[in-house]
Formats: C-alpha cells, sequence, structure tokens
C-alpha cells in the first residue's frame, strides 16, 4: 500500500461557495494541497465579489444558498463573457431531477452530491480541471487561426 498524496497536484485555484461554514472549511482542507489554492465564499455575492478581486480556475458551488443561490450564481457566470468557460462543479444536497436539469441548463460543468467524498471529488476536479484546459487551449487555437486567416 502506497503513502498518502495530493491529487490535485497542478497548480489551481479554487473557490468553495456554500452557506455551511464547517463544508467550508473541510473544503480548504481536503482540497488544498501544495499546488491548489482554495478560497471559500458563503454565498453566491461573496463568491462574485471574490471573482471581482481574482481570477479562478474552478468554482464548487451550493444550489441553496441564502442572498444568492447557485443558479442565479451560475446565470451571473454565464452571462460574462470573462466567466463563460469558467468550469463550475455543483455540490449540493439535493438529487431531484429538477434541480439536476436545472443546474446543467444554467451552466454547471458537473453535479456532486452531498455528503462529500473528498476523495473522490479530488479526483473529478483534477479530470475538470484537465478538460477546461484542453477545452480552452483549443478555443484560443482557434481563435488565432481565424484572426491568422482574417
Amino acid at each position: 500500500m502506497s503513502g498518502f498524496f495530493y491529487v490535485l497536484d497542478d497548480e489551481a485555484r479554487l473557490l468553495f461557495v456554500d452557506d455551511d461554514p464547517i463544508l467550508r472549511e473541510f473544503a480548504q482542507v481536503n482540497l488544498a494541497s501544495a499546488a491548489a489554492e482554495v478560497d471559500v465564499a458563503a454565498d453566491g455575492v461573496e463568491a462574485l465579489e471574490a471573482l471581482s478581486r481574482r481570477r479562478y480556475d474552478l468554482l464548487l458551488v451550493d444550489l441553496d444558498m441564502p442572498r444568492m443561490d447557485g443558479f442565479e450564481l451560475l446565470a451571473h457566470l454565464r452571462a460574462d463573457p470573462a466567466t463563460a468557460h469558467l468550469p463550475v462543479v455543483v455540490e449540493t444536497g439535493r438529487e431531484d431531477v429538477e434541480a439536476i436539469d436545472r443546474a446543467f441548463r444554467a451552466g454547471a460543468t458537473a453535479f456532486v452530491t452531498k455528503p462529500l467524498n473528498w476523495r473522490l471529488l479530488t479526483y473529478q476536479l483534477r479530470f475538470t480541471l484537465r478538460a477546461a484546459r484542453a477545452e480552452a487551449a483549443l478555443r484560443d487555437r482557434c481563435r488565432s487561426a481565424t484572426l491568422a486567416a482574417a
């Protein structure tokens, strides 16, 4: 049996958005590594404030929060060209069809249910980050090719 290792070993800046202070603390303990930074916000309003100050590589967002819930936050993110392609993993206690469909229609990249398995979540985040970065590189290549052809 091998020893413990960090799954999130690529440089990344994550924002964990949840109104539960214990989960926010768990997120910082379980998701942060030497390469991955984890900031937290208590709701969508705080998340937008954090996004105005820093760039993030991925957001984890609860659906049911005060002031601005996850659905509203997703709508704001997808309407802004600066965050339109930002990967957003919904993490919620809801697993009803309506919440799942509504989250993906609003722009969620992935959906995980609580209680969170932190180890499994880190693998899902690593995959989501790598896929988002590959997609961004492809968008950049297409943009460059279009500009060169013009």
